[in-house]
Parts: structure tokens; sequence; C-alpha cells
């Protein structure tokens, strides 16, 4: 079944229907979820949404738009969630230079404190990078050397995919591989892999054609994957059994 591996479900945009349409994730082939936090406030959240959905796990981690609400006690408190029951990554974390809501040097810093958290924890991350391509793989590669994880909604070219694949990270793929104008990662998805690709909803954010502009959900991750195996001349079947295999050798969850 299909595992998306990044999403939010704690956004507000689920309120009304939440339960009803995590409960209809089955039946829709989706078989499991990570649910991310992003901001400080969402991190208890997401842990404790998880423990009524025995198909959720839970990431904890502070997007780069919300690193101003991090300071030493508010961090400790953040790495207290780690031992509760199924949270399986550091994430989302990373750097973002198109909002630029948090200075470059506040970004870096906490970037470079939830790698460290993640090592420490031997925990793969869930990695964001906007508009910020090399002082991402800058940090990567100085302070991610050994860590398994993401690269989230990749946006950047084939030749870096290439080089995080490398460097034992995934790249995660969403609805934006189905809009008419993603060249770069249509050609990324050409070119790497299956093994090295993950599916990912990033909801309620960036719903696929045809739902472009709605809410996204789960159920409408399988527009990804058609959208991959067309790409990659593959059968629908064969991409949904590759990256479930990938995203449970990333998180470490057995079936």
């Amino acid at each position: 079944m299909i595992f998306d591996t990044h999403a939010h479900y704690d956004d507000e945009q689920f309120d009304e229907d939440r339960r009803e349409l995590l409960h209809s994730m089955a039946e829709n082939g989706v078989g499991r979820i990570v649910n991310v936090s992003a901001s400080y406030a969402s991190c208890a959240r997401v842990v404790d949404m998880v423990q009524e959905y025995p198909f959720m796990y839970a990431a904890v981690g502070i997007h780069p738009d919300e690193v101003g609400d991090l300071n030493e006690e508010t961090f400790a408190r953040m790495k207290e969630l780690f031992l509760r029951d199924k949270v399986v990554a550091v994430g989302e974390i990373g750097l973002d230079y198109y909002w630029d809501n948090e200075s470059h040097a506040i970004q870096k810093k906490w970037f470079i404190r939830q790698l460290e958290l993640a090592r420490e924890l031997a925990l793969p991350v869930l990695i964001h990078s906007r508009e910020a391509a090399a002082d991402t793989m800058d940090i990567m590669k100085e302070y991610g050397g050994g860590l398994k994880g993401v690269i989230h909604c990749y946006s950047y070219s084939r030749e870096m995919a290439k080089e995080y694949v490398k460097m034992g990270f995934y790249i995660g793929v969403g609805g934006v591989v189905t809009f008419k104008n993603a060249r770069k990662l249509k050609e990324t998805v050409e070119e790497i892999p299956l093994e090295a690709i993950v599916l990912e909803t990033d909801c309620p954010y960036l719903a696929p054609v045809p739902f472009r502009g709605k809410r996204n959900h789960s159920a409408y991750i399988r527009y990804v994957a058609e959208e991959i195996a067309g790409l990659k001349g593959l059968t629908y079947e064969k991409v949904v059994a590759q990256t479930e295999m990938n995203a449970e050798k990333l998180y470490g969850i057995v079936r």
C-alpha cells in the first residue's frame, strides 16, 4: 500500500473532517502516514495525534520559518517528545530563503542543532530547502554525514539530487511532479533510481493535478505514483511497492 512519508494533519484545514478522512485511507490504498510538525506548537499536537491512529507516525522538528520560537528551553521541551511512542524522525527542518521569515544565521543555527539532535537520537531527518540550495548542501556535507533522511519536496537540479542520493538520502516527490511546468523535477525522477524516491503529499498543500489548488490529502498521492510510473516506464504497482519499501527502510518501520 501507499506510504505517505510527509503530511501535516494537525493543520486547521482538516479540523472539520480529520477523523473521517483519516479513517478512509485504507480503502483508498494508503497504508501508512508520517505526520510532520513544523512549528513549536505543532510538535506536541502531531505526537498526540498519532497515538489515535495505528497507521500513523510522527516527525518532530521546527521548520526554518518558525525557528524564532526556539531557545534552549523550548528546544529541551521539544527534545522530550522523542521519548513518546511512534516518533520516527526529526523534521521538518532546514533552510527557507524564499520567505526569509527568520535571518539566515538563525535558520542555520537551528538547522545544525536539529541535525545534531538527529545524530544523537539515531533518527532520520526530513529536510526542507527552498531557494537555499548551496547553503543546504554545505551544511549537509559538514553536519549530515552518516545521517539518513529525505530531501523533502525536492525542487533543485537532477545533478544535485544525484549528489544527495550518493550521500544516502532519499528524494521526496509529491504533487508538484504532476504539474506541467515541473520540468526539473520530472527530469530528476527520470534519472535517479526508484530505490531513492519516497512518496509524499505535504498535505494540505501542493495537491496534484487534477486537484491542483485544492486541499491536498493522502488519498491523492496515487496521482503522484502514476506520474512517476509514466516518467520511468514502470507499472503503478511497482512504484507503490518500491517506494513503500524505501519508506520502511528510511523510518525503520516493519510491516
